[in-house]
């Protein structure tokens, strides 16, 4: 899918729905619910471009995610410092840590390369747990709110609908530049490629610092939501989680990500009767769209699109330069 826009009618009505949401909600909870798919969306959206548009399989963002939670709760909680330079560290620490981790891990194949990303996020889980004096080992921190206007609940989305919409334009310009293209060529084909001059290494260790860094921020603001952490709230079934959400939603594309991630944190409450069998309805969509959707959802509407008005082919009229034929007929028979 075309990571433009498409429609600046329709984006300025979503941005519309989006804005006054707090005003036509049904209650404060669908609100909070709205805020918690902005947190991790800022995080997909970042992740989308090692997965979705690099081909890179990372499964351990979830550590990252942890990562910025607790350094935004232990500056802004413990030593009482500007809530908007916690995330500004959050975000940096995230990057420097994304850094670092990909320097060795990858130059590994893609099925090392996630075990490794895995284990990594194994060892934050083990860290947070066992540092009782740093991060409040298996009883937590608390996470401190923003000031005034974003320490109300609808303060408070308006802030983090803010921080997605930014990440968004960042990655679609991303994607959409010369940038996104040299990702692409590296998720097709790697010899390709370096053929034609692509840094594949360096590349790929650049976005995967920036996937870092956005996970970070997305950390800050999802601990500041939750107001309170523990090593459980950051499972390994988490960072699944945001793998599937771009799997579901489509690869090489911005809008199916984030309707992935809309579908699948807003499922649990489609199906809140049958909560028990939660994990029934994620493995079935993700099933159903492997099987009959394997662009994601988000290329099943650009088909539909195309089918309801279809495009007119183009046209374009190919004139032969009839003086340089003539010019190489000659220099051909003079020879």
């Amino acid at each position: 899918m075309n990571p433009r826009f498409q429609s600046p009618a329709l984006l300025l009505l979503t941005l519309f729905a989006l804005g006054t949401l707090p005003f036509w909600a049904r209650d404060s909870y669908q609100v909070h619910l709205a805020a918690l798919i902005a947190s991790y969306w800022i995080l997909v959206a970042g992740l989308n471009l090692v997965i979705g548009y690099t081909g890179l399989l990372s499964v351990g963002h979830v550590g990252l995610l942890a990562i910025g939670a607790y350094t935004f709760a232990i500056l802004s909680g413990r030593y009482d410092i500007n809530p908007f330079f916690a995330i500004a560290v959050a975000g940096m620490l995230g990057g420097g840590i994304g850094f670092v981790l990909g320097l060795p891990s990858l130059r590994l194949p893609g099925f090392y390369f996630a075990m490794a990303t895995m284990a990594f996020s194994m060892m934050v889980s083990e860290f947070t747990l066992a540092q009782q004096g740093l991060t409040g080992g298996g009883t937590g921190l608390s996470v401190p709110t923003f000031p005034k206007p974003f320490d109300t609940p609808n303060g408070f989305y308006w802030m983090l609908i803010s921080f997605a919409g930014l990440v968004t334009w960042l990655t679609w310009n991303v994607a959409r530049l010369m940038w996104g293209r040299a990702l692409i060529a590296v998720r097709d084909s790697e010899v390709a490629a370096a053929s034609v001059g692509v840094p594949i290494y360096n590349l790929k260790l650049k976005v995967f610092a920036f996937s870092g860094v956005m996970a970070g921020t997305a950390g800050a603001l999802f601990g500041s939501l939750q107001s309170y952490i523990t090593p459980d709230t950051f499972h390994f079934e988490l960072g699944l989680f945001f793998f599937i959400c771009i799997v579901i939603g489509g690869r090489g594309a911005i809008l199916g990500p984030l309707l992935g991630t809309i579908v699948l944190t807003a499922l649990p409450e489609m199906v809140a009767p049958l909560a028990k069998f939660g994990q029934f309805f994620y493995g079935a969509l993700l099933l159903v769209v492997v099987l009959l959707l394997p662009e994601g959802i988000g290329n099943a509407f650009t088909v539909l699109r195309e089918r309801i008005r279809p495009r007119p082919p183009l046209k374009q009229l190919i004139s032969p330069n009839l003086g340089r034929l003539a010019a190489a007929v000659r220099q051909r028979e003079a020879a």
